[in-house]
């Protein structure tokens, strides 16, 4: 008989929230565990044992536990999950010995799209149960997974209004293990979520191998908790990767068991999660001897809006990103009797070039299609003192701009600032104008603190964003 389908939403499933579907349990004395929701079974045509049973597992005494994580090439990882965050575990359940490997990155900058991949391997030894041998016990699990995923071939489960779901054809891959399949798992889930996953099983001797591979991606500028612009690995590539994927594991078991014949496998406390590659540190800025020449073009436009500033240049590199930063500042400008201002401008250059030190559009595109998403996403709403106004796309400046006021009362200097920001070829400018005024006697974190007007703000960042891109030779200062 048929088991029930599975759940209609498997928790390991929903990329936007998968860091958090991922618990860490403590299992005294025999490692880790992370625990997933249970997905679907899967399967293929069984394949007869020997005629006599084999021999009887023996305790693993001295035997290595199989390292599953290291049963992938080192450069297939790399190309279907660049820059995963890797995790490994294993358990001693009453059944089945089981060991995990996980390769997750939910946030690869691609273009204007962020991508999310996924790879998780998990391998279980079974027991022997009585008279059946532990490879008895793994071919009646697979059989039953091999049953189930025909099933829901054709299985109509009960879906709410807005959600679809498919599930491909079992596809057998001979040649892997004893017997393996793959099949493929599509689901969209109203406003909310859209992904898709393949999924392979395989069974070598008295062990099963499962792996998954989930991959899709979202525009940048897409709302955040929806599935707007959201796109998930098809078919043909899901089916493809997976199947991949379980040769280099199916390969990999059977050369743990040539080498461990009739051993249950030993299990030792599980590593934390581990990072590759290790994390690297934001190189500091450096203060320039002098003003950028661009920047000196328009320092008198920028003293109109800050009279008598203290200036200040700095610049870094941070990969592919050549950036400086120019400020003009005053913290003591006269409001009228027992009133003191305080006025910045600020207006940060970011060049993209390639390895060979050829401008690099592209990038410029990524790197404002990231900020253009981040400012979406919290445009017209507060957060701990800090208020976005609304999100405004602005015509006539660059290639693509866009501009907004922000109201902040946190930190040690609470201000209200206009911010303009510009792309144009390989360069990304983002020009902010911003202060306050308060009593002479305040602090600059005080109740007391009037933010400067979203007008005053907006006009003074449009004006200084117009005079640099006159000084670029992009627009006329009047454009």
């Amino acid at each position: 008989m048929p088991r029930p389908p599975s759940p209609k939403r498997p928790a390991w499933l929903m990329p936007t929230l998968a860091a958090a579907l991922v618990v860490l349990v403590a299992a005294a004395g025999v490692g880790a565990y992370f625990v997933y929701g249970r997905g679907a079974g899967t399967g293929t045509t069984p394949v007869a044992g020997p005629s006599s049973s084999p021999p009887a597992q023996r305790s693993a005494a001295d035997a290595a536990a199989p390292d599953v994580c290291g049963m992938l090439p080192a450069a297939e990882v790399d190309r279907l999950v660049p820059d995963a965050t890797i995790a490994r575990s294993a358990r001693n359940g009453d059944y089945t010995i089981d060991f995990r490997c996980n390769w997750i990155n939910q946030r690869i900058s691609y273009g204007d799209f962020w991508r999310s991949r996924e790879i998780d391997v998990k391998v279980a030894q079974h027991r022997g149960e009585g008279a059946k041998t532990g490879r008895a016990v793994a071919q009646n699990a697979y059989e039953l997974d091999y049953r189930h995923g025909k099933y829901r071939e054709t299985a109509k489960p009960s879906l709410d209004p807005g959600e679809k779901e498919y599930l491909s054809p079992v596809k057998d891959l001979p040649g892997v293990g004893d017997s393996a399949f793959a099949q493929y798992t599509w689901r969209r889930d109203d406003k909310l979520l859209w992904y898709a996953f393949g999924t392979a099983r395989a069974r070598v001797g008295d062990m099963t191998i499962e792996v998954r591979y989930q991959a899709g991606q979202q525009r940048k500028d897409a709302q955040i908790l929806t599935n707007e612009s959201a796109q998930a690995i098809t078919e043909e590539n899901a089916i493809r990767e997976v199947s991949g994927l379980i040769g280099h594991v199916a390969k990999g078991v059977a050369a743990w068991q040539a080498q461990h014949p009739d051993v249950l496998a030993k299990v030792e406390p599980s590593a934390a999660a581990t990072v590759s590659p290790s994390p690297r540190a934001t190189p500091s800025p450096t203060v320039l001897a002098s003003f950028p020449a661009d920047c000196a073009a328009v320092t008198e436009t920028a003293t109109r809006l800050v009279p008598e500033p203290v200036t200040r240049a700095r610049g870094t590199t941070v990969g592919a990103d050549s950036q400086t930063e120019c400020r003009w500042l005053n913290r003591e400008l006269p409001g009228g009797e027992g009133i003191t201002k305080i006025r910045s401008a600020l207006i940060t250059v970011h060049r993209f070039t390639n390895r060979a030190g050829a401008v690099d559009e592209p990038a410029a595109k990524a790197f404002y299609a990231t900020g253009y998403g981040r400012a979406r996403n919290t445009a017209e709403s507060s957060i701990g003192g800090v208020t976005w106004g609304k999100l405004t796309r602005t015509e006539g400046l660059g290639d693509e701009a866009y501009r907004q006021y922000v109201k902040s009362r946190s930190g040690e200097v609470s201000a209200g600032s206009g911010s303009v920001i510009i792309r144009t070829g390989a360069v990304v400018v983002e020009v902010d104008y911003s202060g306050h005024q308060r009593p002479a006697a305040e602090a600059t974190d005080s109740p007391k603190v009037v933010l400067i007007p979203e007008k005053e703000a907006m006009d003074g960042a449009l004006t200084l964003a117009k005079a640099y891109l006159a000084a670029l030779g992009g627009q006329p200062a009047g454009g």
